[in-house]
């Protein structure tokens, strides 16, 4: 996998999963194009890292000798899974030359497409939503595989409350990095409206990324920017607050390794995702389903292949999105804030209402095989037919 593991971003956090669920498997040897540290995994418990430490081990001494030229994919055997983004620039760490069989796994949410010319000579195009397949398909010969990413079900599912947080009042989750894709603007103007009406309301965000300095500025609906604080890190509490959110109304979490992230879910009365696009279905929505909480999750893209029945709390009504010049935005979709608010006070007002969507969603995540060992099993299998 020509891409890097780790705990604390999300193709960072796919790196790590599969590599975690094929590294016991005598049929496959997982190995990375980066070096694997334990700073990578932090957040990680200590029978895993330690059991682990084998397949870390050969994994880097595989990209020492493969820096070195010391190996041939081809002659080793070796299947190459490339990481693509927008334009199908593919993401770092790319040593070496091709494969026995090459895959182009494919992440992305612009949808201007000018050439697909850097995914020629792969034997297939990897994506998960049914979004990103319509799109790949129409611009590419060369078949598309759709495998949905998931979730660690030994660390998410439902569980009690730690009591750390006041019982009285309302927490509302929302997770993901400081962009316009993914809707923070829309978030805070909703929950500005809604905490106005209820003082026991509060919003947890997880809104911290590794570079601060991409996110730095980003404003769109909101009349103050987002600022650096003086260390250069993101001054998520300063922004809420300078655009309505009151101080004691607002929890703002620095980065968090993921395997950290099913105890602060489980403290949740709801989880807040508005994403204006999502290449594959929204990480943190898969993952606060999983434990129980109720999401009120935007009906666009990637997200629609989360939306079944009474799962989770869909925002039907979107508005079309222009995006910056350049960029494509078919298919993107903008909540309504009256929605959202509206959203947010009927799983406020009706407590059957928001365990009986929780738990259904839990539910869900396990019949629709949305877990990483459901995800690593499948894809193993599509190598397998390539060889």
């Amino acid at each position: 996998m020509r891409w890097q593991a780790h705990s604390r971003f999300g193709w960072g956090i796919l790196g790590m999963n599969l590599f975690e669920q094929w590294a016991p498997d005598p049929q496959i040897q997982p190995f990375m194009s980066a070096p694997i540290t334990p700073r990578d995994l932090a957040g990680m418990d200590a029978l895993r890292y330690t059991t682990m430490q084998p397949a870390v081990a050969a994994s880097n001494q595989f990209v020492e000798s493969l820096a070195a030229g010391k190996i041939d994919l081809r002659d080793s055997s070796v299947i190459v899974i490339d990481g693509f983004g927008n334009a199908f620039q593919t993401a770092p760490h790319r040593i070496g030359t091709a494969g026995i069989r090459n895959v182009a796994r494919c992440i992305f949410e612009d949808t201007r497409i000018e050439s697909t010319a850097t995914l020629s000579g792969y034997d297939s195009l990897l994506c998960a939503s049914e979004w990103s397949a319509k799109i790949l398909r129409a611009v590419s010969d060369i078949p598309v595989t759709l495998i949905h990413e998931g979730v660690d079900h030994s660390l998410f599912f439902p569980g009690p409350r730690s009591g750390i947080l006041d019982p009285e009042c309302f927490y509302v989750f929302s997770g993901g990095k400081v962009e316009f894709r993914k809707g923070q603007d829309l978030a805070l103007l909703a929950f500005r409206e809604f905490s106005a009406r209820h003082d026991d309301a509060v919003l947890v965000t997880a809104w911290n990324s590794l570079w601060p300095q991409l996110s730095e500025g980003f404003q769109v609906n909101l009349p103050e920017p987002l600022r650096l604080d003086s260390k250069g890190g993101l001054d998520i509490r300063r922004w809420a607050i300078e655009n309505g959110i009151p101080a004691h109304q607002l929890i703002d979490l620095p980065i968090v390794p993921n395997q950290q992230m099913p105890a602060i879910l489980r403290e949740m009365d709801c989880a807040l995702q508005v994403s204006r696009c999502e290449a594959c279905t929204n990480l943190p929505a898969k993952e606060a389903m999983a434990c129980g909480v109720p999401v009120i999750v935007a009906n666009n893209t990637g997200m629609r292949d989360l939306i079944d029945g009474d799962n989770c709390f869909p925002l039907n009504s979107q508005d079309h999105v222009r995006g910056e010049p350049g960029v494509g935005t078919q298919g993107w979709g903008e909540s309504r804030v009256e929605e959202i608010v509206a959203a947010l006070e009927t799983l406020y007002t009706d407590t059957q209402m928001r365990k009986r969507v929780g738990a259904r969603g839990a539910e869900w995540i396990v019949e629709k095989r949305r877990t990483w060992r459901d995800h690593a099993t499948d894809l193993k299998a599509h190598l397998l037919t390539l060889v």
